[in-house]
């Protein structure tokens, strides 16, 4: 056997046996980041146009409008996801403008931020969520538009309760800011 083959075989034993590395991720743009400042901590969230660009499109408008800013989380299910984004804090309000569906093959795991809806496929307008964990039912029928990448901790850290299983969040965390990262000097 030639040497070449011996030092090609021997690079490919010793690749073989190191653990894979994980290589980090691409950030969003500045103008696709969102950061969300809340009572528990910051977190940032790389919004994702290629997946829902008109869903981005209009985070981007409510929250340059201050629309999410002192918004609470007013349905936080331990293991499950954080729902917020109605000025009411009711669950039942929102921003007033109705969206139809931008449903992709983006699997809803940890960290996926997804818009919150009605029954109709067609009826998402300002409220969203954060998964806690994997949740693969949720997957093809919610508008994924984005993950978090920094700040699950904050998140994790949000007061528990579902008002619609008569488990009212008590003093409910809140958005205290949002901003889109290129808007801040």
């Amino acid at each position: 056997m030639s040497l070449s083959k011996l030092t090609r075989r021997a690079a490919l034993a010793l690749a073989a046996s190191l653990p894979l590395l994980s290589l980090p991720t691409l950030a969003a743009a500045p103008d696709d980041t969102l950061v969300l400042e809340l009572s528990t901590g910051k977190v940032v969230i790389d919004m994702r146009p290629d997946l829902a660009p008109k869903h981005v499109a209009r985070i981007k408008e409510l929250v340059r409008q201050g629309f999410y800013n002192g918004v609470v989380f007013h349905r936080v299910i331990d293991g499950f996801m954080a729902q917020g984004g109605d000025p009411t804090g009711t669950g039942m309000g929102g921003s007033g403008v109705k969206l139809n569906q931008e449903f992709s093959s983006e699997k809803h795991r940890r960290g996926t931020v997804s818009m919150a809806r009605a029954q109709s496929p067609n009826s998402a307008d300002s409220q969203f969520f954060i998964c806690f964990s994997d949740a693969p039912n949720l997957d093809g029928q919610y508008t994924v538009w984005g993950r978090v990448s920094s700040g699950m901790d904050a998140v994790d850290k949000l007061r528990k309760g579902d008002p619609s299983r008569n488990g009212v969040v008590t003093n409910p965390d809140k958005i205290v800011s949002a901003y889109i990262q290129a808007d801040k000097k």
